[in-house]
């Protein structure tokens, strides 16, 4: 996020709060020595006279110079969108969305005629505010499409009905989020146009994901049309080959026993 900068002023590294997304990158590869500070600094200078250098470099940080602080409401938003390897409270997933078509061979999720949409804010290394996020939201509701009840952004909606996030997270920034929706295979190209439109609408980057329903052999050619006719050249990323078999008692039966391919 380029959230550490030398300050000018007392000539030091610096976390900008703001653009900070708590992904806790920098920590977690903060090496540990604790060398002391002022060994450090003198070891930049002298090198810096002798024109040496090695690896790694002396100056990077002062191991051990910070450490994270105590995350409350609203920030703590930040590091659930921001660090994948921290699940959700709502979901229990880890990572920024649900588990998506991986497991549609159990959940039955997309079905023959439907497609799903991932729509993906703030990735790779851009992120979002969640101001954007709501922009994205308002236009999708107003749309009259189903949000995922699972995805951890679903969870954040004061009104799903209109799409609206809650008033006080709109001011924070994460290092992306993930937006899911289905709609019958027929709606394929608005969906597509009308997230053209919010991609004008927003500071960030978009990346959208399509699923639908695989056909007997294997492939799927309906919605492929369609996104070809629109200018994309899609490739297969994820294919559920429908192995899985629900072991949990009291589980909902899968609806249609059909494999799922995402593009």
């Amino acid at each position: 996020m380029g959230a550490i900068y030398i300050d000018p002023v007392i000539r030091r590294a610096t976390v900008n709060r703001d653009e900070c997304v708590e992904c806790y990158a920098c920590f977690n590869g903060l090496s540990q020595e604790h060398l002391n500070p002022t060994v450090v600094r003198t070891m930049r200078k002298v090198f810096a006279m002798l024109r040496l250098r090695f690896e790694p470099e002396p100056d990077v940080c002062p191991t051990a110079a910070f450490t994270p602080e105590d995350l409350t409401w609203p920030r703590v938003v930040r590091r659930a969108f921001s660090d994948p390897r921290v699940p959700h409270e709502s979901t229990g997933v880890e990572g920024r969305g649900t588990e998506e078509v991986k497991t549609n061979d159990v959940s039955g999720r997309v079905v023959a005629g439907e497609v799903g949409f991932t729509i993906e804010f703030g990735r790779p290394g851009v992120g979002v505010w969640f101001r954007d996020i709501d922009k994205a939201t308002r236009r999708l509701a107003a749309a009259k499409v189903p949000f995922e009840k699972k995805n951890p952004v679903t969870t954040l909606l004061k009104n799903v009905e209109t799409g609206e996030i809650r008033e006080d997270i709109l001011d924070e920034k994460i290092m992306s989020a993930i937006v899911e929706i289905k709609v019958p295979v027929s709606r394929t190209e608005e969906i597509v146009r009308l997230v053209w439109e919010i991609e004008k609408e927003v500071d960030t980057v978009v990346v959208l994901g399509v699923g639908a329903r695989c056909e007997a052999d294997g492939d799927e050619t309906e919605v492929l049309t369609i996104l070809e006719r629109l200018g994309y050249r899609p490739q297969r990323a994820k294919t559920n080959i429908g192995l899985g078999r629900i072991t949990n008692k009291g589980a909902e039966p899968v609806r249609r026993p059909e494999s799922v391919g995402a593009r």
